[in-house]
């Protein structure tokens, strides 16, 4: 009996497809079964991007903390609910008689939601991002830096709008109105207080510089200059190889003492002061941007507001002297994702809660539950309580985030969507997780989360999640979809979250060069 070479071909090509598979999972599970995972746990699930079928598959369907992952299942939502070509609108109304460029009554700005107002822009307004974010600047974490652009730059623009218009002095008050949505607390590390108006990420970005020599002071530089945040600053440059050591710490409302050592030659180091009042600190700039331009202001940057708000029915009735556009909403999603903004993803319910006519977190993150299950999430299966990751409520499992990602693989917006993904090897929370030869450098995008706490009683942290979702194209150019977290590891003394990094990097090249 004479075999058909086709079917010997099928049966070759379906041996080795077997054996391949075997092959990766061999490579997984000895990583995920090492001595430091003993009390670990971890979740896995790679799919073909093109028919669904399983690659690989490990606690597929048991809830994890997924840390930062969180923020795809948010931005996934405002990208749907708003569309990546929306823009944020902040107008400045005048209310009162002019006479003569002298306004007889108030400046009304109206906060948005707008997540920057042009802090990040550059000329072609873009929205520009460091691979370490100044958000997350602290003395565990000396790799953050400043983007090159003008945190002031919308309120600046927004002054020479209003001086345009003929607005020349204002008697009256020049006020904030952030009622968009009520002031919550996101979660995550970094700014905290979640408000429509939101301007160099609501922080005083302090820059340390050593001396040339030791013994002398380092240089201390402040973004943005105002006087309405005092910081008093003395650190000391040291000797080369002694230890980094600058902290900022609140004193008062608003008010911060910067203090420490930096040795000889070490590159700046950033701090963050977040302020109390957001809305307060944005009057206070926008009072000083005026002025800057040459409008006279009447009324104090240092003191509370005299004058109430209007009715916001009335706004129609009164003139409009300016209008900031933001960027596309797209290049917001970018920064969120790149370098994992707990600020901005932990507005985003908020935001979609205005759009349907809410205000509060829990009906935004109800309607993005809606959204998420449109999208083919099994919404009934995870519990999300925050946008941003790291709140104690949020669990999902790896099945349902690769749902949500071949569920956005399916929209016209796809693309936009997974260009603002960090690249393995290359940017963002990304950037050092392979080496720059690593054959899945440039291969992988993906979201990564980070969840540390501090185990006291040895003296160590415990790393409650890390974990990384999205795409990657393999050897053999194929799409994958792919979710892996990993939570309960409880770290050796000086061990920090970036081991688990790398060993998830390490995971994606087995994956990538070895999946069949």
């Amino acid at each position: 009996m004479r075999l058909d070479p086709r079917l010997l071909l099928v049966a070759l090509f379906l041996c080795c497809s077997s054996a391949r598979a075997d092959d990766l999972a061999a490579k997984i599970e000895k990583v995920i079964t090492g001595p430091d995972y003993k009390s670990a746990r971890w979740g896995i699930l790679v799919v073909d991007a093109a028919t669904g079928k399983t690659v690989y598959e490990h606690n597929a369907d048991q809830l994890f903390a997924p840390a930062s992952v969180t923020k795809l299942f948010s931005c996934s939502a405002a990208l749907v609910e708003f569309g990546a070509d929306h823009r944020f609108e902040t107008p400045v109304y005048q209310r009162g008689k002019r006479d003569k460029g002298k306004l007889f009554g108030d400046l009304i700005l109206v906060a948005s939601g707008d997540f920057t107002l042009g802090g990040r822009n550059d000329k072609s307004g873009k929205m520009l991002f460091a691979d370490g974010d100044h958000v997350y600047a602290s003395p565990g974490n000396t790799d953050t830096a400043l983007t090159e652009t003008d945190v002031l730059a919308g309120l600046k623009d927004l002054a020479k709008q209003v001086k345009a218009s003929g607005v020349l002095e204002v008697t009256g008050d020049v006020l904030i109105d952030d009622r968009l949505f009520p002031r919550s607390r996101g979660s995550g590390s970094g700014p905290s207080i979640v408000t429509p108006i939101m301007v160099n990420d609501n922080v005083i970005d302090v820059v340390v510089t050593p001396a040339a020599k030791a013994g002398d002071r380092a240089t201390i530089e402040t973004r943005p200059l105002t006087s309405f945040v005092q910081i008093d600053a003395l650190v000391d440059t040291v000797e080369k190889g002694e230890k980094l050591n600058v902290t900022a710490r609140r004193v008062g409302q608003d008010r911060f003492v910067v203090r420490g050592q930096i040795p000889v030659g070490s590159k700046p180091v950033i701090r963050i002061c977040p302020v109390d009042d957001p809305a307060a600190f944005a009057r206070a700039l926008f009072i000083e941007a005026l002025r800057a331009e040459g409008v006279k202001v009447h009324a104090s940057a240092l003191e509370a507001p005299t004058a109430d708000l209007p009715e916001k029915e009335t706004y129609a009735k009164l003139t409009r002297a300016a209008v900031f556009r933001s960027p596309p909403l797209s290049e917001a999603l970018k920064v969120t994702l790149k370098v994992s903004h707990n600020l901005y993803a932990s507005a985003m319910p908020q935001l979609v809660a205005v759009k349907h006519g809410e205000r509060t977190q829990p009906a935004g993150m109800r309607i993005q539950g809606r959204l998420l299950g449109k999208l083919g999430v099994d919404v009934k299966s995870i519990s999300l309580e925050s946008g941003a990751g790291g709140g104690n409520g949020d669990r999902v499992s790896p099945r349902a985030t690769v749902q949500l990602l071949q569920g956005m693989r399916k929209r016209d917006d796809w693309a936009t969507f997974e260009s603002a993904l960090p690249v393995l090897g290359v940017d963002g929370t990304l950037a050092t997780a392979v080496g720059k030869d690593s054959p899945a450098r440039g291969k992988v995008k993906g979201k990564t989360g980070t969840y540390t706490d501090e185990n006291r009683q040895q003296g160590r942290v415990h790393l409650r999640a890390k974990s990384l979702a999205g795409v990657m194209t393999t050897a053999k150019d194929r799409t994958l979809v792919f979710t892996i977290f990993v939570n309960d590891v409880p770290l050796p003394s000086g061990v920090t979250a970036s081991r688990e990094g790398k060993v998830i990097g390490k995971l994606c090249e087995l994956i990538q060069q070895h999946a069949p």
